[in-house]
């Protein structure tokens, strides 16, 4: 096995100044060195650093790797197992029992048939927005109402509990609460979705969620699945929204390559953002990776934004191009475990940016771009807090 390997000292706390859509100068430095380094996690642990694109694609799809919670070996501490249904934590053959019902539930073509209630969606947002006048946050206004609406109906969460849904949600995503006040947030949520579950038991409706409770399926088992996709469908569409915008107005001249080809445009902003930025799997074995030992027991940081701009892959990687040749990116994962909900959020991004730059084609950011101020690096998924922006009315 070779030793020589490139030491990253700890995982880094945030971009570089003005570069809001660069991997943070740490990891770029890393990719430059290899495709893996050292590292130590925050808990003074040592583990493996992952940015290329290769490798990481490689243990994605490797069984010997695992995405169990409980296995998690990055301090002197022990992570409890995965709570019953949220499979995204789970090996197979659990992870597969609560996925396969949902694979019929979201399949390219039902998600393609909701592009129209996306549109009425996004044309209601559109419509608020220039009854209220400019300037806006596209965050509050935009960003968050399109997927939370949609993801709501999906599983039939009521409309009048859609905005402290999304409240909580926003409170243990993104990054800033306390113990104290992520424990709350969690725990309402969860409690919520356990009245929801029995209440689609006793009353089905037409949602995924009421389809589910007519399978063998727990309702611990269904509030786990039900936490997970509100979740995930919600904050990672949000954010691709909104710094997917930010990205487009400080790069005007790609503007036209996503009216003619709207879906290879999204492909490539989540290719450049890569929003779900980091995600981790723990060796059940001793695994060789690039010529190093990786131990049984160890965890290992594979940076999907640091893996999309690996330049062996892509060619000027840190350029956005929206009429760029794809070849498979790694935002939504890949493997058993890549992203279940992938088609509707490429109908909501493309759908939801298309309509904003057409009905208002002078939009601008509101503030000076340095000003925009960031989710921290610490937040599950990556992008903006708010987006200031205004147009000619």
């Amino acid at each position: 096995m070779s030793e020589s390997v490139h030491t990253v000292p700890a995982m880094p706390a945030a971009r570089r100044a003005g570069c809001p859509f660069d991997p943070p100068p740490e990891l770029s430095d890393a990719q430059r060195h290899g495709p893996i380094s050292r590292f130590t996690h925050s808990h003074g642990r040592p583990g493996w650093l992952v940015t290329g694109y290769d490798l990481t694609r490689a243990v994605l799809a490797d069984p010997r790797f695992s995405t169990r919670k409980d296995l998690l070996n990055v301090g002197d501490f022990r992570v409890p197992p995965a709570p019953p249904g949220e499979f995204l934590l789970m090996d197979e053959p659990d992870h597969g029992r609560y996925r396969k019902p949902l694979i019929r539930r979201f399949t390219v073509r039902r998600m393609r048939l909701l592009t129209a209630r996306v549109e009425q969606i996004t044309a209601e947002r559109l419509d608020a927005m220039e009854k209220a006048g400019p300037p806006v946050d596209l965050v509050s206004a935009f960003a968050k109402p399109i997927p939370t609406i949609m993801i709501c109906e999906l599983l039939g969460v009521p409309y009048e509990d859609r905005d402290a849904f999304q409240e909580q949600i926003d409170t243990f995503m993104g990054g800033e609460a306390g113990m104290e006040e992520l424990i709350a947030a969690y725990t309402a949520t969860q409690t919520y979705l356990g009245e929801l579950v029995r209440a689609k038991r006793a009353h089905p409706t037409d949602d995924i969620l009421s389809e589910l409770t007519d399978t063998d399926l727990t309702d611990e088992e269904l509030q786990g699945m039900a936490l997970l996709l509100l979740a995930a469908g919600f904050d990672t569409t949000a954010n691709m929204l909104s710094l997917g915008t930010f990205a487009l107005l400080e790069n005007p001249a790609q503007i036209a390559a996503l009216h003619t080809d709207p879906a290879r445009a999204v492909e490539e902003l989540l290719r450049y953002l890569s929003v779900a930025k980091t995600f981790m799997r723990t060796a059940l074995e001793d695994v060789s990776l690039d010529g190093h030992l990786i131990e049984a027991g160890t965890t290992v940081v594979l940076s999907y934004h640091t893996a999309n701009h690996d330049p062996a892959r892509f060619d000027s990687p840190g350029t956005l191009t929206l009429d760029r040749e794809h070849h498979g990116h790694l935002a939504f994962g890949h493997g058993i475990h890549q992203c279940l909900g992938q088609q509707l959020a490429r109908v909501e991004l493309t759908v939801a940016l298309t309509a904003l730059l057409s009905r208002f084609p002078t939009l601008r950011l509101a503030v000076p771009a340095t000003e925009v101020v960031l989710r921290p690096e610490t937040a599950d998924i990556f992008g903006v807090k708010s987006l200031p922006i205004t147009w000619d009315a």
